[in-house]
């Protein structure tokens, strides 16, 4: 969800940083992509030679399962094929996009005028919001040596709950019709993650006092994206692949532009979304909650040539003091626990610690290894 960027945000070693921002570097027409940027590994493409994209690495574009949030909150009755239906798409695919999730489009409005009209502000204005040395919350791209690739994209990451936890530098200071707008849309999303939280529990006979016991009230954040145009979109990537370190996240395509890719079968196949739906994804801590019975999705993000894309990513966890792990009535002798348990707080950390993002790396380290 979230997040997009596990977690939703960078994380980098206590090296010294520097800031940089792209939509800044792309003001002037480019006649080329400055190399900090430029990928060339296994994860993007092979080759910088024409033509740039790997097309044994690339599938169709595919539509992915959509799931009807109104035929699981029926006040009559649930729906319990949709219900079966939201259970084999996270087994099988770990992504879904929902429809008829409630949120007003009058809100889902505000908040992509409201974002678009942030990004827009002067430069100096926004590095009120700037990552400081050591954090990882804030506005922009964090750097701490010469050699690091760099996505092609801003983001603008905070923790919003639990509330205590929120920067006094960053969510109060922003422009009070931002500030609200955001407010009201944490608010929604937040009871429509735990509706599907409770949902996905039920799919997975766990009992309901486990899931609220855990994530109630847990660690949220946002990230907020900005993919500015690229002149030569095949040599950078947008947010580069991996898995979120999450129970769940929401992303909204603010603005209706794709980019978003989602690894199936071996192959990075790009994602067509319908108008207005959100799409969900399985994060590492819900594939260890269930013990494998559902798959984290690995993604990224791709940029073109003639539009900028924005995005808003919330991300859900447990809270910081729950300890993760296989939940225990989903364990017995035939299903032996594959993962380790840690609280939420160390796992939060021992994530941040990593040098970079690199696929499911982060989700191995918590397997337990077979004799």
């Amino acid at each position: 969800m979230g997040s997009e960027r596990a977690l939703g945000f960078e994380s980098f070693g206590d090296d010294q940083y520097s800031l940089v921002n792209v939509q800044e570097l792309t003001r002037e027409p480019l006649i080329a992509v400055p190399h900090r940027y430029v990928r060339v590994d296994d994860h993007h493409h092979h080759h910088l030679q024409s033509p740039p994209t790997d097309h044994h690495l690339l599938g169709m574009e595919t539509s992915i399962p959509t799931i009807d949030m109104s035929k699981l909150v029926k006040p009559e009755a649930m729906d319990i094929d949709e219900l079966e239906k939201l259970h084999l798409t996270c087994k099988e695919w770990g992504i879904f996009q929902l429809v008829n999730h409630g949120i007003k489009n009058q809100l889902l409005e505000k908040l992509k005028n409201e974002t678009e009209a942030w990004f827009k502000l002067p430069f100096e204005e926004k590095m009120k919001y700037h990552i400081k040395p050591g954090e990882v919350e804030g506005y922009g791209a964090v750097v701490e040596n010469d050699d690091k690739k760099l996505d092609w994209g801003d983001r603008f990451y905070m923790i919003i709950n639990p509330i205590n936890r929120r920067k006094p530098n960053l969510f109060p200071e922003l422009p009070s019709s931002l500030r609200n707008t955001l407010e009201c849309y944490f608010q929604e999303l937040n009871k429509l993650a735990m509706r599907l939280l409770k949902l996905l529990g039920q799919a997975l006979k766990i009992e309901e006092k486990v899931i609220e016991e855990l994530l109630e009230d847990g660690m949220q954040s946002v990230r907020m994206t900005y993919y500015p145009p690229c002149p030569n979109p095949d040599l950078v990537v947008g947010l580069r692949p991996h898995s979120d370190a999450t129970a769940i996240t929401i992303l909204n395509q603010l603005n209706g532009v794709d980019g978003f890719q989602i690894k199936r079968n071996g192959l990075w196949t790009p994602v067509k979304f319908l108008e207005n739906a959100f799409a969900v994804n399985v994060g590492d801590i819900l594939e260890i909650m269930s013990n494998g019975m559902y798959e984290s999705l690995e993604h990224r993000v791709t940029v073109n040539s003639s539009k900028e894309r924005i995005s808003v990513a919330m991300f859900f966890n447990p809270k910081f003091e729950a300890e993760i792990g296989p939940v225990a009535s989903l364990i017995n002798a035939q299903n032996p626990p594959l993962f380790k348990r840690i609280g939420m707080e160390k796992y939060a950390q021992d994530y941040f610690s990593r040098r970079r993002l690199d696929g499911k790396s982060y989700l191995e380290k918590m397997r337990i290894k077979k004799e």
